[in-house]
């Protein structure tokens, strides 16, 4: 009889186990914040432009030093400031989707989070004929049915391991220092192309990317740092 229940508590827990894991790759199946197998490359993004004037001197700087980025645009500033776009494109940027209007998609219904999405992409194939397959929910919130969308619809849930907290007005020096005393291979690192207000985002591009070039790190967009994933 003993050796009756070890035998089911055991079959339960190969059970248990089986199916958590299966949870666990079915919650990750296309939510990302770095690539371990990457040793030297590091991806910097760009949230919540395009600005005409912040996206403009972060690109200066990016074209200063040969730089190529992810920027992840929301619908509406795309529908009013698409010169600024323009650029981003033709400098040959990724544009990923940051949504319509910033709202946070989790717990969200399926229907309002597809509006938020579609609704940007829309805009993209309108003015662009891009169509985006990296996704940025707003504040890296995100559900299992956000998870379902995106895997529907081939789509990349693009997330980051390094927050410069440039949106809070940070100082040149702490953005630097963060990003210098914390980075890896395969970071995904996390910058804003437009903040309310004063920003040092540009300077601190400035001084960083020398900095990292020296440390022997090679800049590519989201997609080429996870095309080995």
């Amino acid at each position: 009889m003993l050796r009756l229940k070890n035998r089911v508590f055991v079959t339960f827990l190969v059970i248990f186990i089986i199916i958590l894991a299966f949870s666990t790759s079915a919650e990750n199946r296309c939510v990302y914040s770095s690539n371990d197998k990457c040793t030297n490359k590091i991806a910097m993004t760009f949230d919540d432009g395009p600005h005409p004037k912040q996206t403009e001197e972060i690109l200066n700087i990016l074209d200063k030093y040969n730089v190529k980025a992810t920027f992840f645009v929301i619908g509406v500033n795309v529908k009013n400031y698409g010169k600024s776009l323009d650029s981003v494109i033709k400098k040959g940027h990724e544009i990923g989707n940051h949504t319509y209007s910033h709202h946070v998609l989790k717990s969200m219904s399926k229907e309002n989070i597809l509006d938020e999405i579609s609704n940007t992409e829309n805009e993209l194939l309108r003015q662009y004929g891009y169509e985006p397959k990296l996704l940025r929910p707003p504040c890296g919130a995100y559900d299992s049915t956000l998870i379902d969308i995106a895997t529907e619809n081939e789509m990349k849930i693009v997330l980051w391991n390094i927050d410069t907290e440039d949106w809070a007005h940070t100082s040149v020096d702490n953005i630097t220092k963060n990003v210098l005393k914390n980075v890896r291979g395969g970071d995904i690192i996390l910058f804003h192309d437009y903040i309310s207000g004063k920003t040092n985002t540009a300077a601190a591009l400035d001084i960083l990317i020398p900095r990292l070039k020296e440390m022997g790190y090679e800049f590519v967009t989201v997609s080429e740092l996870l095309q080995d994933t």
